[in-house]
């Protein structure tokens, strides 16, 4: 993998490549996705194995992770690091390894287009995708809609915890510590 010093470059390179996808997409539609396929397809996985380990899962989010790529990760967690990120940043499965997460992290500080979305939950990866094309896939929609009996993101709901329950756990906390 590519030693990413300069982020907000690659950054920049992938806002422009982006853009003209979408300036492309009429066109690109009307000659066939998939003919269009056959052809990018290459180029797209000669460029992302170099430059950041691509393992080809057909819903690149590079830009969402600080152009670090979550499959990099051992146990291809696509929102944030596990548990296990030793104190020097490194991966606890593999220890010679900087933590996908802590390097996507530091990268997304430098970005200020994408950098955002960092926070951003992502979808689990769909394998009906993998070894397809990004591009196409980020044109069709294809790496946006949920598999047949997957909760589409949109609608998942993160908990808040409740009030009552802050209160109760502080009459818990206070009652152990200061016994009658």
């Amino acid at each position: 993998m590519f030693p990413f010093k300069r982020p907000t470059l690659l950054e920049k390179a992938y806002q422009i490549a982006e853009r003209t996808a979408w300036a492309l997409n009429p066109w690109i539609a009307r000659i066939g996705y998939r003919r269009v396929e056959r052809v990018i397809k290459p180029v797209e996985d000669f460029a992302k194995e170099r430059l950041f380990g691509c393992r080809h899962c057909g819903q690149c989010i590079l830009h969402s992770t600080g152009m670090s790529c979550p499959m990099e990760c051992p146990k291809n967690l696509r929102n944030g690091p596990c548990g296990g990120v030793r104190a020097n940043g490194h991966c606890e499965v593999k220890p010679e390894m900087r933590c996908v997460w802590v390097v996507a992290y530091e990268n997304s500080l430098q970005m200020p287009i994408y950098g955002h979305e960092m926070h951003q939950i992502q979808p689990p990866v769909n394998r009906q995708l993998e070894d397809t094309s990004a591009w196409i896939n980020m044109l069709t929609g294809a790496d946006k809609r949920a598999p047949a009996g997957w909760i589409p993101i949109e609608d998942i709901r993160v908990a808040q915890p409740s009030p009552v329950s802050h209160a109760r756990v502080r009459t818990q906390r206070s009652t152990a510590e200061h016994p009658s």
